[in-house]
């Protein structure tokens, strides 16, 4: 079972050491154990133990502060390694030592911050958000219909070109109604 001295090591450890440190799997749950048994300990209401019981509260404070700091040194050093990640493309990097929660946690947000590279090269380029649009030559006449957005746009007579959303232009070439300009 972890210990109080147990946990303040793994707090030093990661403390002074730049890449992030290996946990053993069943980290969370001993903390979580070690915390309850604190807290039993200290809600005991003894006075022939007073001593111990406010000992046990001062270590259950401690140990809680001691475990923040712990998460939010980590999530530093995540976040770090998502930098790391994201301007280089290299991923393992202190992966084999983060904790599962931490491994999806990086994931999520490397795979946002790609996300958000990715927004900001269609922006350079002039592309509005989401909206893509091609240009459509009728096949043949088509009656009003609404967008992907909701909005009403036709009729449209055969021989006529329409700059339409991507989506809907894909939608009304492989229906025959439409070919695309560029013919793609």
């Amino acid at each position: 079972m972890l210990s109080y001295n147990d946990l303040y090591e793994i707090l030093r450890k990661e403390k002074y050491s730049e890449i992030l440190q290996l946990l053993p799997k069943n980290f969370i749950p001993e903390v979580a154990e070690y915390l309850n048994d604190k807290r039993d300990q200290s809600s005991k209401d003894d006075s022939l133990f007073q001593d111990s019981v406010i000992m046990s509260k001062k270590q259950l404070e401690n140990s809680i502060a001691i475990f923040k700091e712990l998460i939010l040194r980590r999530k530093k050093k995540l976040l770090n390694l998502v930098f790391v990640a994201t301007e280089t493309g290299i991923m393992k990097r202190d992966y084999e030592n983060m904790l599962d929660f931490e491994k999806e946690m990086f994931d999520s947000v490397v795979k946002t911050f790609e996300e958000g590279d990715k927004a900001l090269a269609r922006m350079l380029r002039g592309e509005k958000k989401g909206s893509k649009n091609s240009m459509v030559i009728f096949n043949q006449d088509v009656e009003k219909f609404a967008d992907m957005s909701g909005n009403i746009v036709g009729p449209f007579s055969s021989g006529e070109l329409a700059n339409l959303d991507l989506e809907v232009s894909e939608i009304l070439v492989q229906g025959g109604k439409a070919r695309f300009v560029d013919e793609r």
